[in-house]
């Protein structure tokens, strides 16, 4: 009813031409029917396979599937009516076209046809901007959803009367949880999907749903869907990060006993490479039970102008759309910062697109950004507000060193007991965890050419023969340590 009442507002508004952008053109064109035929207004849709014809109608007019004897039947036509144009936007780059169109909407005030821009992208030219308002199918609310599965239900159960589907309390509520943020077909097919699978609607529908969700969210989006989230459990240190983390956890999925808490809204990880942010970016979201979204700048940059901020609104809106959920932002620098003053202003676009969307956001997406570089970054974005708080992951120091060599050793099968583990770790000195890991991964392959057991003497080999980073970048790690003494929070 929402979306009916506002649609017909704006073709009572006299708006000369409506951009609606959907993938559900059916749904769309039946709303645009009953709003019209309210206003008494014939309805008319254009295709380029059979030109115009009235809504619901089978016969079309003839010789107007060309696209300019389409506009130009439309300017002829003295009366009042809506005309939907399907999957025009081909047509877009024309100049006879963008002309025939400006014509007919600078005419309205004297014939008031409304011209309706239908297809999955509505990409409007210049020269029309000003005459088009834009107009948006909303998603199926909680309400909508539970209807939808009623009648999901309801027709598995005719079709396989005399059966019944059966179902679990919690699962359902799941279920409906992770319906949010999809349009009705995909709804429609996913709960389908879930009970004709075993006739049930049960926890084991849930993974599947997800990864079904994560699908149809991520085609085209350079958002993409990480299912290796870990535990913290499986990372060592960083024993502040972790408290921090653990005592906002009821707060972010709103369990009860923290309602009334303002929402977590996420962290900075800044850091020496290779110790282990993108890690802990993986485990917040394994640790917290939530789906792990991760943004990736370079899918997301586009060499057309004004679709990298695109890219970036639909990427925001399919992590919303999976909310409750991380969204990890790996190596944020490389895509804020873009090429200086060659890149025609568009990281500093961008950069506005994000910190709107973090500033307006209602759902439940907590951020964990990671950097390497926290000087190249706008000051604006890592203020307090924007996120919680930065956190700044060093050099792991002897215990932590220790601790990574047994979940390392552990991981590969090995007994961490066999090996002199104060030995590797006073040796290991300056190393990050992803040299430590390395070092044990050579001794393993040196040991397999060898013919032997891996043993604390391989591993001491491999750390002597290796140069830490701390070594071979030392005056500019020096200096990140430094500047992040005074301004952030030490992770362990």
């Amino acid at each position: 009813m929402k979306d009916e009442h506002e649609l017909e507002l704006l073709i009572a508004s006299r708006f000369p031409i409506i951009a609606i952008e959907t993938y559900e053109e059916q749904r769309a064109i039946e709303l645009l029917t009953r709003c019209a035929s309210r206003r008494k207004l014939p309805v008319f849709t254009w295709s380029l396979t059979s030109g115009w014809k009235a809504a619901h109608m089978q016969l079309p007019l003839a010789t107007t599937q060309d696209p300019a004897a389409a506009l130009r039947h439309v300017s002829q036509v003295r009366q009042p009516g809506v005309w939907a144009l399907l999957d025009f936007h081909p047509f877009l780059n024309d100049p006879l076209h963008v002309r025939l169109m400006k014509e007919i909407a600078v005419d309205y005030d004297r014939v008031p046809r409304t011209l309706v821009l239908m297809s999955h992208r509505a990409v409007v030219p210049p020269e029309l901007d000003k005459l088009v308002v834009r107009f948006a199918l909303s998603l199926p609310d909680e309400g909508g959803i539970q209807q939808i599965v009623k009648e999901e239900v309801q027709g598995w159960q005719t079709r396989n009367a005399p059966r019944q589907v059966q179902g679990h309390r919690d699962a359902y509520a799941a279920l409906l949880r992770h319906l949010r943020g999809l349009t009705e077909p995909d709804v429609r097919r996913l709960v389908r999907q879930a009970i004709e699978y075993d006739g049930m609607i049960d926890f084991a529908d849930v993974p599947r749903l997800i990864a079904q969700k994560h699908e149809i969210l991520s085609r085209d989006s350079s958002l993409s869907f990480e299912l290796d989230t870990g535990r913290f459990a499986d990372v060592a240190g960083l024993a502040a990060l972790k408290q921090w983390l653990d005592r906002r956890r009821a707060p972010f999925l709103d369990d009860v006993g923290a309602q009334g808490l303002d929402v977590p809204k996420g962290i900075m990880l800044l850091g020496v490479q290779g110790c282990g942010k993108s890690l802990a970016a993986k485990a917040v979201a394994g640790t917290w039970g939530i789906p792990l979204m991760r943004l990736d700048f370079g899918a997301l940059f586009n060499k057309f102008l004004g679709e990298t901020e695109r890219n970036l609104r639909e990427a925001l809106k399919a992590a919303e759309s999976m909310a409750p959920c991380v969204l990890w932002i790996d190596e944020i620098e490389k895509g804020l910062t873009g090429n200086g003053n060659n890149d025609n202003g568009e990281s500093r676009r961008v950069l506005g697109t994000l910190l709107t969307w973090m500033a307006e956001r209602a759902s439940r997406v907590f951020i964990v950004a990671t950097s390497n570089d926290i000087e190249a970054l706008p000051p604006e974005l890592i203020r307090k507000g924007r996120l919680d708080e930065i956190f700044f992951v060093d050099l792991p120091d002897a215990a932590t060193r220790e601790e990574i060599f047994r979940i390392h050793l552990r991981k590969r099968g090995q007994d961490a007991e066999r090996f002199d583990l104060q030995r590797l770790t006073a040796l290991a000195d300056g190393f990050s965890g992803a040299e430590i890991e390395q070092a044990i991964i050579c001794s393993l392959y040196e040991a397999h050419a060898q013919g032997r057991a891996s043993d604390a003497d391989l591993v001491a080999a491999e750390i002597v023969r290796t140069h830490p980073l701390s070594v071979v970048m030392a005056e500019r790690i020096e200096a990140l340590r430094a500047w992040a003494a005074e301004r952030t929070v030490k992770a362990d």
